[in-house]
């Protein structure tokens, strides 16, 4: 493994980490509960799209060798007519898309830095950070549920019986 993507590989998990720390609130116990099955499905989405990229970009760096770089990487997404499109797709998406949806979508829903997801696609993958950050928003919107089922629950009137059940017995 080359130091750039060691270096790279610890910004990842910091990134991710970082993500998963100002946002606690939706993982402790007032948050959204357990796991979803959308949620899991996203998270591991997420990580199979991490390491597969991660696969081709270590057999990249070895192929390439000391030339290896950001600006090598992206002239070879330029290969020819088919590629040239994908990689303007991917490029427009992830540069330019991603940061506006995460950022204007992730603050209208409360999430916490949402510019970190887009700061954790350039050290992990597009897919991976486009599944973490639709993981999170499941999430929220999961927590707010909850917290507006918690609120609009009437609490029991007092002598309706419903309060007796937590009242210690009379000895």
């Amino acid at each position: 493994m080359t130091t750039q993507l060691l270096i790279f590989g610890i910004l990842g998990v910091l990134t991710t980490a970082y993500a998963f720390a100002v946002n606690r609130q939706l993982f402790g116990a007032g948050g959204a509960g357990r796991v979803s099955v959308l949620e899991g499905c996203y998270y591991a989405l997420g990580v199979i799209s991490v390491g597969l990229g991660w696969y081709c970009n270590v057999r990249y760096t070895h192929h390439v060798g000391a030339r290896a770089s950001y600006v090598a990487w992206t002239k070879a997404l330029f290969a020819n007519w088919a590629a040239d499109s994908a990689a303007q797709d991917y490029i427009m998406v992830n540069l330019v898309l991603l940061p506006l949806w995460t950022i204007v979508d992730g603050r209208r829903r409360g999430l916490r830095s949402p510019w970190i997801y887009f700061v954790m696609s350039l050290f992990t993958s597009l897919a991976f950070a486009m599944a973490f950050y639709l993981a999170f928003v499941e999430r929220q919107v999961r927590a707010d549920r909850k917290k507006a089922a918690e609120l609009t629950t009437p609490a029991p009137a007092p002598g309706s019986g419903a309060d007796a059940a937590v009242a210690p017995a009379p000895s």
